[in-house]
């Protein structure tokens, strides 16, 4: 088909968010319904689990493309990312392979970029050894109330409703204007076998709207440690204006300003790694269908020793607007998803040779490792080139 044609395709969207919806009437595209036939759709994580249910009975076509794969859920559940990664470390370090290096510490140089995390009720014993919705502790008393018998060392399971994922907080986040701040980037996984991803270059920092203290009389004070904008729109503080957001541009110019442009290049370089690193630990039980792709939502917190966490990845990332700014970003975002997943001008398209090639084995000092990005049959789309806004 030639790319000068107009093709009409048909879309069904579980969101009712601009920035969706406006680059689908840009596209001149047809809006039908989740249950009639489109070739597009941008389904919410509940659709998602009928879509690719066995009862269902439904067999997606070669013309159809979704935007989560069936199991997303071993990356953007944090439990299950956890376990993951821990156990792709576990790996990498029983095969002598140099990224899995320790220091004297026992801690890993290259790897170490999630927060120690434990799973309670399982964890209990080991969490007590070493040492609803978000919230702080800071004694081990507190947890006590998932103890049906406080007064033993004997955890009683509760029901599995109240399983909890409790992770140790970076208490010494890097600050700017006395304020806590993280980031959110975006990154767009078409194949995961082998691995093919964009990293999205117009991300956001988003601040808190009171000061940081670490003193134990502001633990309860969440305008103070969480970043989540729909917590901080409800405080005094709050400036509708900026929307408490940088963008990343903005923070690099911040960073290279008060550190150097050779650390701030380091800084962002593990940040690369540390996402590339999240998804080859989940590669091998994604279950990689060819009408699937995913555009994650990375948190990221940086500690004042300008060292970068994962806190966790979002399988469906807001795409509510809360400044003109915010809007402007979210939509060139869903413009060049689109653009990555449907070239312009053609119909979603099956790949076959990608399907069935196989990564290349490659040094296994370079930081990728084996089935990295760059391998056999990774390329892009006929006649299209990269968008500038991804790299």
């Amino acid at each position: 088909m030639s790319g000068k044609q107009t093709v009409r395709l048909k879309y069904a969207c579980d969101q009712d968010k601009s920035v969706l919806i406006n680059n689908f009437e840009a596209r001149g595209w047809i809006p039908v319904g989740a249950d009639d036939d489109w070739n597009f759709y941008w389904a919410n994580v509940q659709s998602i689990r009928s879509v690719f249910s066995v009862d269902s009975g439904y067999r997606l076509q070669d013309d159809q493309v979704v935007n989560h794969f069936p199991n997303h859920m071993e990356l953007t559940r944090k439990d299950l990312m956890v376990k993951n990664i821990k156990r792709y470390r576990k790996e990498l370090d029983k095969d002598n392979n140099p990224l899995a290096e320790k220091d004297e510490t026992g801690r890993f140089v290259h790897l170490d970029f999630i927060p120690q995390t434990y799973m309670l009720p399982a964890d209990y014993n080991l969490f007590v050894e070493e040492g609803i919705g978000i919230f702080l502790v800071n004694k081990l008393s507190q947890l006590k109330k998932w103890s049906r018998d406080s007064k033993t060392s004997n955890f009683v399971p509760p029901t599995s409703k109240d399983t909890y994922v409790i992770s140790k907080y970076i208490d010494n986040p890097l600050l700017i204007g006395g304020k806590k701040f993280d980031l959110r980037l975006y990154v767009l996984v078409t194949s995961f076998r082998p691995l093919k991803c964009y990293m999205f270059k117009l991300g956001f920092c988003r601040f808190c709207t009171v000061k940081y203290n670490a003193s134990m009389n502001e633990l309860d004070n969440m305008f103070v440690h969480l970043t989540n904008v729909s917590i901080q729109k409800t405080g005094d503080d709050y400036n509708a204006v900026h929307g408490g957001k940088w963008t990343v541009q903005n923070l690099r110019l911040y960073l290279e300003s008060t550190h150097g442009k050779e650390v701030t290049d380091k800084l962002f370089d593990e940040i690369d790694w540390q996402i590339v690193h999240s998804l080859k630990a989940v590669a091998g039980g994604i279950s990689n269908d060819r009408h699937c792709y995913e555009c994650y939502g990375y948190d990221i917190i940086i500690d004042d020793n300008l060292k970068p966490w994962l806190i966790e990845v979002n399988a469906s990332p807001s795409l509510t607007s809360t400044t003109s700014s915010d809007r402007i970003m979210k939509y060139k975002l869903m413009n060049d998803v689109i653009n990555i997943v449907i070239p312009p001008g053609e119909p979603p398209e099956y790949d076959e040779d990608l399907a069935q090639s196989d990564p290349i084995t490659v040094d296994p000092k370079n930081k990728l490792g084996p089935g990295a990005m760059g391998a056999r049959g990774i390329r892009e789309p006929k006649g299209r080139p990269s968008p500038a806004t991804w790299k």
